[in-house]
């Protein structure tokens, strides 16, 4: 702003874009009938009053008045920046000065790679120049929604003109296929001023190996089918069948990305692999094959609990048996107890000769046992 504290005088600043119009304000804060005159850089004058002495038909008179002094500039070129000066013919003379900045936009920004098409985990090179511009222009880079940091270089070249050039190296994965990179030009000239182009990156194959039949559990005297499933940048060109560590069965059919076995029996168990190769690499997914009995009904599980069922109960049953057996042991020899010592209470006058005469008359039994043998 060229306004000076005291001045009745007052102008602005102007950023204008080269070939658009600027607009220059003389404006006198408190009319005291004085001259008003606006001069270019080297001092000539452009209006007095409402006269034109300068021949430039560019500058036309916009509005007049006590008060103001409009002109607009026309097709503005980079010899028009300078200061301009608002004159009023006081006592003494005052003046206020404007500054003309003459804005230039870069030329279309230009996107360059080193090479057009990367492989996985390789680095690739894009550069994106802003041609002649005042002043720098700024770039920035954005891949997808991510932004990115180049490493730009200023040229300066005539007239405070810059072309700026920002080189961005990155790493591309399979995921980065197809994914923009784009050059963000920042300048006060210009908005949205960008370029992009589309990463092509090749892969190595992703492969799976689908099983189509059987549903179930692979049993004895059935048939087996698989599928490889393989995809890369480029389309894998070449897909091999192998068994790991071991002959492949002699009447296996391979048909392109199928494998047919019929008639399973247990010797064809093991790992069969699925290799799947293009221009960047090869990548394999295994499938373990075991061949169940032709019975095995794929709740191996059930079995088990059936099995520990039948054990719980034998020893169940076992320890009843046991528990029958050891009651009835008990009850007899109780029996015989109570027995003995009835026998001595039968003829006894108190408790303790019955106990007694029960001991003697066992032993007497005995004796006599021997007496008669």
């Amino acid at each position: 702003l060229g306004d000076l504290q005291g001045q009745n005088l007052v102008t602005n600043n102007v950023s204008v874009v080269e070939g658009e119009t600027a607009i220059i304000s003389c404006r006198v804060k408190n009319n005291d009938d004085s001259v008003i005159q606006l001069l270019n850089p080297n001092r000539q004058t452009i209006y007095f009053r409402d006269v034109r002495p300068l021949k430039d038909s560019r500058f036309q008179l916009v509005n007049f008045s006590d008060n103001e002094l409009l002109v607009s500039l026309s097709n503005v070129s980079l010899s028009d920046e300078g200061r301009y000066v608002c004159q009023l013919y006081t006592d003494p003379p005052q003046e206020a000065y404007a500054d003309i900045t003459v804005l230039v936009p870069p030329g279309n920004p230009i996107l360059e790679s080193r090479e057009e098409i990367v492989s996985e985990g390789n680095e690739t090179e894009i550069t994106c120049t802003a041609m002649g511009s005042k002043p720098a222009s700024t770039i920035k880079w954005m891949k997808g929604d991510q932004p990115l940091q180049g490493e730009a270089t200023v040229e300066e070249l005539y007239d405070r003109m810059f072309t700026v050039t920002s080189r961005l190296r990155l790493t591309v994965s399979k995921e980065d296929d197809g994914v923009a990179v784009i050059c963000i030009i920042d300048h006060p000239a210009v908005k949205d001023f960008q370029a992009q182009k589309y990463l092509e990156v090749q892969y190595k194959p992703e492969v799976q190996i689908v099983v189509e039949f059987p549903e179930g559990l692979t049993r004895e005297g059935e048939n087996l089918e698989l599928t490889c499933r393989a995809k890369g940048k480029p389309q894998p060109h070449q897909i091999n069948w192998l068994k790991v560590d071991d002959d492949f069965p002699s009447h296996a059919v391979i048909t392109g990305s199928d494998l047919f076995i019929e008639n399973l029996n247990k010797s064809f168990n093991g790992t069969y692999r699925c290799v799947a190769s293009n221009l960047v690499g090869e990548a394999y997914d295994d499938y373990i094959l075991y061949v169940y009995d032709s019975r095995a009904d794929g709740a191996p599980q059930k079995i088990d609990h059936a099995v520990i069922g039948g054990i719980v109960a034998v020893v169940v049953f076992a320890m009843l048996c046991l528990l029958i057996v050891l009651g009835r042991y008990f009850a007899r020899h109780k029996g015989t107890y109570f027995t003995h010592e009835a026998k001595g209470a039968d003829d006894a006058a108190d408790a303790d000769t019955a106990i007694i005469n029960a001991e003697g008359g066992h032993n007497n039994s005995d004796d006599k046992k021997e007496y008669y043998i």
